[in-house]
């Protein structure tokens, strides 16, 4: 059976991981990566074999992208892949209507250009998403809460550098419980800059807005940063006309890990669907998993 031939679109964090991630998985084959920032030059020193290129025109038998690019970027920059007939799959954190206009967007090109595309392929939204609806489930009347951190928000800290003024930022979830958190974001300001421009820029960006957000100045942002994260997804409800049922699911992650470890698996999904645009609610967990041995698989998970 032919590989799938995978490009890489973005070498940040979550771009080198993927590439580890490439490497321990059957059946998948980096065709390239795709970076147009000075990562490019930096990635093509310490990865000499594979081909960096700024456009993944310029790479040949791709059959998906993997997209390690910030949320802001991933609708127009999947938008111009599938209209060339490549599959993707991107990791936008961003839920609710944001969310609801990418995956319509996506869809109707992936349709048309016969492609599939995978949104949201993260831990949340993503693996959580699909944890949250198996809580429903179990108990179909009650409240689910998802507690976030302590840790580094990756999306959070991105809209942070991206304010005007910005030189480093570095943006902690602290949970508050029941489903609210207080974001901690360190700056670094670049010099003969308003830090109280800033801060308002950063409180009135939609990562922050509806949330409790203090913004600390900080001269050395590297001596902050950890890429830890983690999340406790708690739901008390009824089961069968019976109250007080509670479940609780908690993870620890190294958040870039563990979101190319899921964009990966994900892309393996991708191949396996017809053209449209899916969340990862939508595809059945075993199109995910390594292997098609369906006997073995039950036997290991079921």
């Amino acid at each position: 059976m032919k590989n799938t031939g995978v490009a890489i679109v973005g070498f940040g964090n979550i771009g080198q991981y993927a590439v580890k991630a490439l490497q321990e998985t059957e059946n998948m084959e980096l065709k390239g990566v795709v970076e147009i920032s000075d990562r490019l030059e930096y990635g093509r020193q310490i990865l000499p074999d594979v081909l960096f290129a700024e456009d993944i025109s310029k790479i040949d038998d791709v059959d998906i992208a993997i997209l390690c690019l910030p949320s802001l970027m991933v609708p127009d920059v999947a938008s111009n892949i599938l209209k060339q007939g490549v599959n993707t799959v991107d990791c936008f954190d961003m839920h609710g209507d944001d969310l609801v206009a990418l995956k319509a967007r996506l869809h109707a090109l992936s349709v048309k250009n016969e492609a599939v595309s995978i949104s949201a392929a993260g831990w949340d939204p993503g693996t959580d998403s699909v944890i949250r609806a198996l809580l429903e489930v179990a108990a179909p009347k009650g409240i689910t809460y998802t507690n976030f951190g302590p840790g580094m928000s990756m999306g959070h800290t991105v809209a942070a550098k991206a304010v005007p003024g910005v030189k480093k930022a570095l943006s902690i979830t602290v949970p508050k419980g029941f489903g609210f958190h207080k974001r901690v974001v360190y700056i670094e300001a670049e010099k003969d800059t308003d830090f109280e421009e800033i801060v308002r820029n950063i409180k009135q960006d939609k990562y922050f807005a509806h949330d409790d957000t203090h913004v600390i100045a900080s001269n050395d942002i590297d001596k902050l940063a950890d890429n830890g994260h983690s999340v406790v997804l708690e739901r008390k409800g009824a089961a069968s006309q019976a109250s007080n049922q509670r479940f609780v699911f908690k993870a620890t992650v190294t958040n870039p890990a563990v979101t190319a470890q899921i964009m990966i698996n994900s892309a393996r999904a991708a191949m396996k669907q017809k053209p449209g645009n899916y969340l990862l609610i939508e595809i059945p967990p075993v199109d995910l998993l390594e292997g098609d041995d369906m006997e073995a698989l039950i036997k290991k998970i079921v």
